[in-house]
């Protein structure tokens, strides 16, 4: 079979070309260089944020998922602070928040939302941590599946 075109040089133009042409398939949807879906699942916040003591201090965060959910998924929301596997702050679903946040944390989230805002009211010095959401839910298959922000967001006080 005859190559349909013929460039002086032979493969080695062409072997160029493609060389020349990978980066930009590299950078298409799905791949791009911003994006940190390095899994199919997972929780996106700021690595870090500040505040003023005695104000509020507001963490975005947002999450995306692969799975089916169920009729009634159960979805769930929960924070830690301090470290990956410390102890909890907040959990949407028992309506729970740690006595050291008492009066001063606030959820702005509803299911079947896939981003809300935790808010710490009259910041202080002690809140000054990382702080990880979690999320939780149930599959369409019965299975819950459960997952972390994994650097979470550093909060430091400003002056």
């Amino acid at each position: 079979m005859a190559p349909l075109l013929s460039f002086p040089g032979g493969n080695h133009v062409i072997t160029c070309i493609l060389l020349l042409l990978l980066p930009a398939a590299c950078l298409q949807a799905g791949n791009s260089a911003g994006s940190n879906r390095e899994r199919p699942f997972g929780v996106n916040q700021p690595a870090q944020l500040s505040g003023v003591q005695g104000g509020s201090i507001e963490i975005p965060f947002s999450f995306y998922f692969p799975w089916e959910l169920a009729n009634d998924p159960q979805m769930r929301i929960l924070w830690r602070w301090k470290g990956f596997h410390e102890e909890f702050i907040y959990n949407s679903a028992l309506r729970f928040i740690h006595k050291h946040f008492k009066n001063r944390l606030v959820l702005n989230w509803t299911q079947p939302q896939t981003s809300g805002v935790l808010r710490i009211q009259n910041f202080k010095k002690k809140d000054q941590t990382v702080y990880f959401c979690r999320v939780c839910m149930i599959t369409r298959g019965g299975k819950e599946e459960c997952f972390q922000s994994i650097p979470g967001t550093q909060l430091n006080i400003t002056q």
